[in-house]
């Protein structure tokens, strides 16, 4: 036997009722509560009415909101300029970066040029001119998979004659 539906407000209770416990304490309380927040006004521009569980669509986006901004603040090391040595960031370019430029430019276009032409067309299309697969598989007849296809054989294509050209 089913449940009755719960009031459509029920959420805001249980937003409330969360507020006042993670107001009280604990580390991490400000993340926490700024999650919510950010996750209540999403449902609230959305349509709170289109959720079909809006207590567990809350818990789920603040949950996703918090692993967000855990990866975000970990995996980016921040680092002052002017605390790093200038062989890690140079205050001048090197005399040959214009030479290096070139030659990587020149081999880009030797690449290219070695690739079957729908290949070399979808590529330009895609990395170059900044279409999307289903405006370029309209515009050259083709399908979205196709166009797939092409772009991920290009790209590896480019990647192994463009391998020397990797610092490091």
């Amino acid at each position: 036997m089913s449940r009755p539906a719960q009031p459509r407000k029920d959420w805001l209770a249980h937003y409330a009722d969360l507020i006042g416990k993670w107001r009280r304490g604990g580390s991490g309380r400000e993340e926490r509560l700024d999650a919510m927040h950010d996750t209540v006004l999403g449902m609230l521009e959305g349509g709170v009415g289109a959720i079909c569980d809006p207590r567990a669509y809350m818990a789920r986006g603040t949950s996703n909101r918090l692993v967000s901004r855990h990866r975000h603040l970990n995996a980016l090391e921040i680092a002052s300029l002017d605390a790093m040595d200038e062989v890690e960031h140079p205050a001048t370019a090197p005399a040959d970066d214009g030479v290096r430029f070139q030659q990587l430019a020149d081999a880009l276009a030797a690449a290219l040029e070695e690739l079957p032409v729908k290949c070399r067309q979808v590529y330009v299309l895609c990395r170059l001119e900044g279409w999307t697969h289903t405006e370029i598989a309209h515009r050259m007849g083709l399908s979205r998979s196709m166009v797939e296809k092409y772009m991920t054989r290009s790209v590896r294509h480019i990647n192994d004659r463009l391998q020397h050209h990797a610092p490091h």
